[in-house]
């Protein structure tokens, strides 16, 4: 009997040796593609965000972590892409979260031009009812687009707001929390970069050290 238990153990061992090998194997021999990948969708995000026509820059490594709780929504550092054309600014892509979704946070990442109007908004991850609040997912609808070409006067811009609070963003119907969410979590994006264009553009490029 314990000769058996010795032996099954044994196997155990060399089983769960094993499995680690392998695990470390693919890993090695897959991280260079995962990361090719990865870089591969954030280019196609940023430059939907932030037209090609806009920037001549590669906007992946003109990165900058800013940690700013009230504009992000987040405690955590969040990363803001530079855009420049012909060696001059000419604009940004902010990522930002959206705290107060129906079912959790929403990430989203948000262009803006020199003039602090509104190039594109995407939502990189949410967690928000299917059929309802997923309306913000550009695979379902175009609501982001309607964002496009508006900048926000002021913190307080009374317009940036969905029509059911006197603003002039549409909301969902039976999902107004989801689009009020977005609605002011792309104001502050916005309104931050306004407030701070010239501060960022001294900043360093620090995202590739995290």
């Amino acid at each position: 009997m314990l000769q058996t238990m010795k032996k099954s153990s044994l196997v155990l061992v060399l089983f769960a040796i094993a499995s680690t090998a392998l695990v470390t194997i693919t890993y090695t021999l897959t991280k260079d593609q995962i990361a090719y990948q990865q870089q591969q969708q954030l280019l196609s995000v940023l430059n939907q965000v932030v037209p090609t026509k806009q920037h001549d820059n590669e906007l992946f490594k003109a990165c900058t972590l800013i940690s700013n709780v009230d504009a992000l929504g987040t405690e955590e550092a969040m990363p803001i892409y530079l855009a420049s054309l012909n060696g001059n600014h000419s604009g940004a892509a902010i990522e930002a979260i959206a705290p107060d979704g129906y079912s959790g946070a929403i990430k989203i990442i948000v262009g803006v031009d020199a003039n602090s109007m509104v190039t594109g908004v995407r939502v990189l991850s949410h967690q928000e009812t299917p059929g309802l609040g997923d309306k913000i997912d550009t695979r379902i609808t175009r609501w982001v687009d309607g964002f496009l070409g508006k900048s926000v006067d002021s913190a307080n811009d009374s317009s940036w707001a969905v029509q059911k609070d006197g603003g002039q963003f549409d909301q969902f119907t039976g999902a107004t929390i989801t689009p009020r969410a977005v609605v002011k979590a792309v104001k502050k994006a916005v309104w931050f970069y306004k407030t701070h264009q010239d501060e960022l553009q001294t900043l360093p490029l620090n995202c590739e050290a995290n």
